[in-house]
């Protein structure tokens, strides 16, 4: 016969030995730290390079992240995935602290946190919830703060794009995560270091007009102007002087260069060093046929740079290009308070939309607008080339001088004319180049400079077919505005992303640029399905749970009974 009391030591040395044994793997598997990514597309793997950044931290990072509180529901989305990437930055660095704040405390309200927020340079979103059938207004805060050390960076969370759903929002927010913190976080922990020079000196576009981009980019890198022209009083010095810079920006020139312009911008290349040049061989603004009574002629314009890009290996020509795939121009018709404004489409402002072949063109959300652009041939020579930016295959090319009129928008376009296909608008060159003055006239001697034919290192360049992709528009007071941002339509265009993108590329030794090639998919739900079919997942939600708990008590019920019976 079995004696209970003789069992009782055994229960209790067996629960011991279990808590024991529980203690044991509780504090072995504190020793590692095993973390496994079994999404599909690798959402939740660190890039190496994003790896590298955040192990650099040194000292102790906090990051405030303003998705807290009563946010919409796709938000939520935002805020679950901003949570995951911040903990695997923990994960990797402990020194990373972060935390998710309501950006409206009980005592504001929040009209007045939206314009605290604005001032600050974080401007707030307000989106359209659906509830039940009802819409509202709501305001969204979807930045973040990384502070270290006295410095504060912001991070935008939220990628905003033309006709985009609030499900695509999301995603491409999403997607441009990992970016957005990773280059945040390389902003606050290094200084500064790369040099950019603006050149002038041959009538680039005036500073108000390119204010917005260079703004953005001091962030990151050195801005100077430089005067080129200064090379005809002292050659010497202006040449060795550009080489200290470590990428050249040519906005728009609109007068020729000279040959000692065009040797210090060659042997700059050959010595590493990189350019971005948005070029217009064809001279025509909209503003002429603003204050030329609507009319206005396309003519060709020399920089004398021909040359130059034909030994690089491409050549601008002077042609003017019309796509059926294009933007608006406003015009007014009427006279006094009785004006009214017409959106109609001017197919000199091509849209276009990348093909996301490259990290530079990758994930811009917005097409890029161009204006009067020209056509990009690509030749032969041994450099690598990457067409960025094409037109659409609906596109019609024009020899010039081209009179151009206000009333060719009331014109039915003719789908037959345009049929020349899609024309390169924006190259990317990287190679070792060759100089452009080998066995030729050298403008110029120097007593500390030598002249080199062939590269000394491998470098990089990009060449725009349009001057104006990098102009911002002025508000009524003459301030910047973003650029990218047209004044009259309130749309927002992709220039200045795609314009960040080529000079990060260009200058990026970290590799934050591939970064953005991460491509995220978020299952997204069916708004629509999820209204109507909404009674009837409520009732499986609360009746299933119900059913089978009324099941299992009456099969309990059964057995019960049958057992004692």
């Amino acid at each position: 016969m079995n004696n209970p009391i003789l069992k009782k030591p055994n229960i209790i040395r067996n629960v011991i030995v279990v808590i024991i044994l529980l203690f044991v793997v509780n504090y072995v598997s504190g020793l590692f730290n095993l973390r496994l990514d079994l999404t599909q597309d690798s959402r939740y793997t660190l890039s190496e390079t994003s790896e590298k950044i955040v192990s650099s931290a040194q000292k102790s990072v906090i990051i405030d992240v303003f998705l807290a509180g009563d946010i919409p529901a796709d938000f939520r989305k935002l805020q679950g995935e901003t949570r995951q990437l911040l903990e695997e930055y923990v994960a990797i660095n402990p020194n990373i602290k972060f935390a998710f704040v309501n950006p409206v405390p009980e005592e504001k309200s929040v009209e007045a946190v939206a314009q605290d927020f604005n001032q600050r340079g974080m401007r707030p979103e307000q989106v359209q919830v659906r509830n039940n059938g009802k819409v509202s207004q709501q305001f969204v805060f979807p930045w973040a703060l990384i502070s270290s050390q006295g410095k504060t960076v912001k991070v935008p969370l939220l990628k905003k794009a033309l006709g985009a759903s609030p499900d695509e929002l999301i995603s491409r927010s999403t997607q441009n995560l990992e970016y957005a913190f990773s280059d945040a976080l390389y902003k606050l922990l290094n200084p500064k270091s790369k040099r950019i020079a603006v050149l002038k000196g041959n009538d680039e576009l005036p500073d108000r007009y390119i204010a917005d981009f260079f703004s953005t980019l001091r962030e990151s890198y050195f801005i100077a102007p430089f005067p080129l022209d200064s090379i005809a009083q002292k050659p010497e010095q202006t040449i060795e002087a550009l080489q200290n810079f470590d990428l050249v920006v040519v906005a728009k020139p609109v007068k020729p260069f000279t040959d000692a312009e065009k040797y210090a911008l060659d042997q700059f290349t050959i010595s590493g060093g990189k350019s971005l040049w948005l070029l217009d061989m064809v001279a025509m603004e909209t503003d002429s046929l603003y204050s030329n009574n609507g009319t206005a002629v396309a003519v060709p314009r020399d920089l004398n740079l021909n040359d130059m890009f034909f030994k690089y290996g491409v050549r601008i020509n002077p042609v003017l290009l019309e796509d059926l795939y294009t933007a608006p121009i406003v015009l007014a018709s009427g006279a006094g308070s009785n004006s009214q404004y017409s959106q109609l489409p001017w197919f000199y402002y091509p849209l276009v939309t990348s093909k996301e072949n490259h990290p530079i063109n990758s994930n811009i959300d917005n097409p890029v607008r161009f204006e009067y652009a020209n056509q990009i041939d690509t030749l032969g020579n041994g450099i690598k080339k990457t067409v960025l930016l094409q037109s659409s295959e609906l596109s019609k090319i024009n020899g010039v001088p081209l009179p151009i009129s206000l009333d060719q928008v009331n014109l039915e376009p003719k789908p037959e004319d345009y049929t020349a296909g899609s024309q390169n608008l924006a190259v990317l060159l990287e190679g070792s180049f060759q100089s452009a003055f080998t066995n030729r006239i050298i403008p110029f001697k120097t007593d500390n400079y030598s002249f080199r034919e062939s590269a000394a290192e491998p470098t990089k360049m990009v060449v725009i077919a349009d001057g104006d992709l990098i102009k911002n528009e002025l508000d009524k007071q003459g301030r910047p505005l973003e650029l990218g941002f047209d004044k009259y339509t309130f749309k927002q265009y992709g220039n200045k992303e795609f314009l960040l993108n080529t000079v990060n590329y260009l200058l990026d030794d970290s590799g934050l640029i591939n970064i953005r090639s991460k491509d995220i998919a978020l299952p997204a739900l069916d708004s629509q399905k999820t209204t109507e079919e909404r009674s009837t997942w409520q009732a499986l939600m609360l009746g299933l749970p119900l059913a089978i708990l009324a099941l299992f008590g009456a099969i309990f019920y059964y057995l019960r009974r049958r057992r004692y019976a």
